[in-house]
């Protein structure tokens, strides 16, 4: 019966068609932000007083005046009822890798039985929703509901169907942060205080300095039936089981190749959805694994693209739906080939247009270039732990350390023209850096390629890699909220520019000259940042043992690698730029091993479940039918005879009942040591008891199932397999 249910899905995917996308009759450009309430729909709903105030906010960071709030609502709420919205909703990003909303109506009585349409400041300003249910880490008692939602008037409301749809905060009664907005935010501010400052050594004329983020979203697409007939995939998002399709990744062809149709329609209609609500998609192609794609938006500021990828994600699951797919966003969801990761470009510009981290013609622009390469890698150095465990979590933790994602080891990739500038900038004698002028300065630094992008990115193992203009923070994963990076990385590089500047002030208040004191403490830290750069293979062995003598973090546990948040130069650098409280800190931490526990206890569950319900009582009756099979020729033939022909039969039987025991025994010996982690009160030492002792059992079980699946009879295995899973598009 389990047989024929998995051979009835595969034909129905079989059988699927493409799903017609409308296409608008517009360019692209003419329907771009057609449901973002952005400074062109400003322009028009707003007095122009009001527009101007909401301009300042946005551009230059100004404080949001609680006056105008009335004025600003009356004018979202025209331009929504004229798309026909009835509802509105505080749109956050709790602790939990997702998001959430509450929807309420514009309804109100009118005081004459009837109704009528209000959203007045107030609503669209602040909301107090049920926070009871999000995770605090201990900040709230459980029985205290109390959390605020607060607008983030840089982030532009929009529309999803009849919902009007309010970028927020959210924050505890008692004001610390809940979601991952608050702090990122915080995080934005102080690199662009420390980068601001560092930048005026080079031109006075810059007043703020902005973050940009490209992200790179990887996913993958099952056919919805298929997907409905694995209860692995369908309660945890990845496969516990299933053994290698004869192809999959071998031969390279899918990677860049023709996009099967019913998966073009589906680009098309995300990128239609994506356009309108202002997120600027770029780049669409299949990725390296069957089934297996990307898409890539053109970079943006960096909360904006956040929350950009948070909407993105939730519209490319719903679309799938529509499709006839089912989008998969774990990091992991095929053993044995390439995961899902996030690529996060990330760069720095100036309100006058320059990048940081590019090169430039003069000695000036590429003072400024190796100053700020190393100040970001001096942060990175500093905080390699803790990078890591930003990016860390149950689901990541299957990418990292297999050779499609960058090792559980942070180091950077610079390329052979920059690691030789930053030598030479280095070991050059002094006096031959700087001739001082009466207005001008020359510094011997080699000419730097103008095609450097070009021939810097050949390392794909590298975590961190210089890419020409900018840097790739590579080991996010494709489920997680970009903010836990960006967050990190950006207190990271604010600290160490902060210092930076500390210190180049600290000799000129010597009386050494600008040029001389920024190249004494580049060479410095260009001493000091060694050990982070590395240009080899992040898979080998090698490395590891190199990597471990350099001093960088090389944990593999995840719930230990979770400790380098609480690390004191974690806090100490967290609460000196004003992004995060050790209570806060604390408070991530609880969640973080509390979510870690239940993704591998859910795991467990299903697939004792599916074992012992799914898979053991199909093997069971196939073994019997051998048995069966076996008594009968021995009932024919004479003994010796009969052994002969039913020598293979007889092995199968034995490999059967061999595989069946390990998997029974070892199942009770999983609930077992599930029962006995989930006795143990500290958050932190429960996750390294499911780590430790839960986790392993889920595959030294799989590897038995695995092998049932290639001697069991195909019509008779219950699940969709590797084959039809990612080769039926």
């Amino acid at each position: 019966m389990a047989g024929k249910l998995r051979l009835q899905v595969v034909d129905e995917a079989f059988k699927r068609q493409p799903v017609e996308v409308a296409i608008p009759k517009e360019r692209p450009s003419e329907y771009f932000g057609k449901y973002v309430f952005n400074k062109q729909k400003m322009f028009k709903y707003l007095p122009m007083k009001v527009y101007r105030k909401m301009c300042d906010v946005i551009d230059n960071g100004a404080p949001f005046d609680r006056k105008i709030a009335d004025a600003v609502a009356e004018g979202i709420k025209t331009w929504a009822i004229e798309n026909g919205v009835t509802h509105y909703t505080h749109w956050f990003q709790p602790l939990t890798e997702g998001t959430a909303e509450k929807h309420d109506g514009f309804v109100e009585h009118d005081g004459k039985g009837g109704m009528m349409e209000e959203f007045e400041g107030k609503l669209l300003v602040q909301q107090e929703p049920d926070a009871s249910s999000f995770p605090s880490g201990g900040i709230r008692s459980t029985f205290e509901a109390r959390g605020y939602s607060a607008w983030d008037p840089t982030s532009p409301v929009f529309i999803i169907g009849d919902t009007l749809m309010i970028p927020t905060i959210f924050i505890s009664y008692t004001g610390e942060a809940l979601d991952y907005k608050v702090p990122l935010k915080k995080a934005l501010h102080a690199v662009d205080k420390a980068a601001t400052a560092v930048a005026q050594y080079f031109d006075p004329a810059v007043k703020k300095v902005v973050c940009n983020l490209g992200w790179e979203q990887e996913y993958f697409l099952v056919d919805e039936a298929l997907f409905a007939a694995r209860p692995d995939l369908v309660m945890t998002g990845r496969t516990l089981m299933g053994h290698d399709s004869a192809k999959n990744q071998q031969m390279d062809d899918h990677y860049f190749g023709s996009i099967p149709a019913r998966v073009e329609n589906y680009m098309r209609d995300i990128e239609i959805q994506a356009l309108e609500l202002g997120i600027p998609c770029k780049t669409r192609h299949n990725e390296v694994a069957p089934n297996q794609f990307e898409l890539a938006p053109i970079f943006e500021e960096t909360n904006l693209a956040v929350d950009h990828n948070m909407l993105m994600m939730g519209i490319m699951k719903r679309v799938a739906r529509k499709h006839g797919f089912r989008c998969l966003l774990h990091e992991k969801p095929f053993k044995g080939i390439n995961g899902s990761g996030k690529h996060n470009n990330w760069s720095l510009s100036t309100d006058t247009g320059v990048l940081l981290h590019a090169p430039g013609k003069t000695a000036l622009d590429n003072l400024r270039f190796v100053t700020f390469a190393v100040e970001t890698l001096k942060g990175v150095y500093d905080h390699n732990g803790l990078l890591k465990a930003s990016i860390m979590s149950a689901t990541n933790a299957h990418r990292l350390g297999a050779n499609e994602a960058p090792p559980a080891i942070i180091s950077s990739f610079l390329g052979r023209t920059v690691t030789d500038l930053l030598e030479h900038v280095e070991k050059a004698d002094e006096d031959a850096l700087i001739m001082r002028g009466k207005t001008s300065f020359k510094l011997d630094i080699p000419a730097i390629p103008e095609l450097l992008i070009d021939n810097t990115d050949r390392n794909r193992t590298s975590p961190f890699a210089f890419t020409g203009n900018r840097f790739e923070f590579r080991a996010v994963g494709s489920e997680a909220n970009c903010a836990s990076a960006m967050l990190t990385l950006n207190t990271a590089v604010a600290e160490a520019l902060t210092s930076f500047k500390e210190r180049v002030d600290a000799l000129m208040a010597e009386g050494e000259a600008k040029e001389s004191a920024i190249l004494k403490v580049v060479r410095d830290d260009i001493k000091y940042i060694k050990p982070i750069i590395f240009n080899g293979n992040g898979y080998g062995d090698e490395w590891k043992k190199e990597a471990a003598r350099r001093g960088l973090d090389c944990e593999t546990s995840a719930p230990l690698i979770f400790d380098r948040y609480l690390d004191e130069s974690s806090v100490r650098m967290f609460e000196k730029m004003k992004v995060m409280t050790r209570l806060e800190l604390k408070a991530r931490n609880e969640i973080k091993w509390e979510t870690y526990t239940k993704k591998i206890q859910i795991e467990s569950r299903i697939f004792g479940d599916i074992c012992l319900n799914h898979i053991i009582p199909v093997v069971t009756k196939y073994q019997s039918m051998l048995i069966d099979n076996v008594h009968k020729v021995m009932e024919i033939f004479a003994d010796d005879k009969a052994r002969k022909i039913s020598k293979e039969n007889l092995f199968i039987i034995e490999s059967i009942s061999e595989h069946e025991s390990f998997i029974i025994e070892n199942v009770e010996r999983m609930i077992d040591a599930r029962k006995a982690a989930n006795a143990i009160e500290s958050e932190r030492e429960k996750a390294i008891a499911y780590h430790d002792n839960v986790a392993p059992l889920l595959e030294k079980i799989r590897y038995h199932v695995d092998k049932l699946e290639t001697i069991v009879d195909d019509e008779a295995w219950p699940l969709p397999k590797y084959r039809e899973l990612l080769f039926i598009r």
